[in-house]
């Protein structure tokens, strides 16, 4: 595992998020993915303009909430425990890797009309990796008890960027298909592929911070 970022300089931040920015165009979201960003260095996040950050962890949400919480919009983005929906949907924007049945149980007894969520979908059929299979997600959306704003996904692991362009417009075709608008996907090594596919959302991490 990484180990945590300290000593983040503002300006050069703003620097790579302007440029990040730029490049992406309007209508995509630049979330700063903040797993390996200690609490206390969450405000050279604030200073460089950065408004969308995205947590892995339930713990690391509520202490970042509790110090830098109005600096920001809060999204989820880390593997979903469902025992731990209750406490994480007045916490959050939307919740980015809904993908179980007992997260669509805790959905329908815990969240209001004004919840969103979007569908983690495992595009590759990977084994052993979360996310609904591609020929259950019509199902999946039906019931589902709260809005469904889009679709989100993870692709293989790969060196090559043009790797991920399957999966990335695979999971376009399907939002098309469902009529839904968001889309999360794309990461520091591959997030240009994922726009021009179509995202409306990348996850930035080490690119943003580097």
């Amino acid at each position: 595992m990484a180990g945590l970022i300290r000593g983040l300089e503002p300006g050069r931040i703003r620097a790579n998020l302007e440029r990040i920015r730029e490049q992406a165009g309007e209508g995509v979201e630049i979330l700063a993915a903040s797993k390996y960003i200690p609490t206390e260095e969450m405000g050279a996040l604030a200073e460089a303009g950065v408004t969308l950050v995205g947590e892995n962890r339930l713990q690391d949400l509520e202490a970042k909430r509790e110090r830098w919480g109005p600096a920001f919009t809060w999204d989820f983005i880390g593997n979903l425990q469902s025992r731990k929906i209750k406490r994480l949907i007045p916490q959050v924007r939307l919740l980015h890797s809904v993908c179980t049945d007992s997260a669509l149980e805790q959905l329908g007894r815990h969240a209001g009309s004004g919840t969103e969520i979007l569908v983690q979908v495992n595009v590759a059929a990977e084994q052993g990796k979360g996310g609904v299979a591609v020929e259950s997600l019509a199902a999946f959306i039906e019931r589902c008890p709260v809005r469904v704003g889009g679709l989100s996904t993870m692709p293989p692991f790969t060196t090559d960027p043009e790797a991920s362009r399957p999966h990335f417009a695979r999971l376009a075709e399907l939002a098309s298909e469902h009529g839904l608008e968001r889309l999360s996907m794309g990461t520091s090594q591959d997030w240009p592929i994922a726009v021009e596919e179509g995202a409306t959302i990348v996850r930035i991490g080490t690119t943003l911070y580097a």
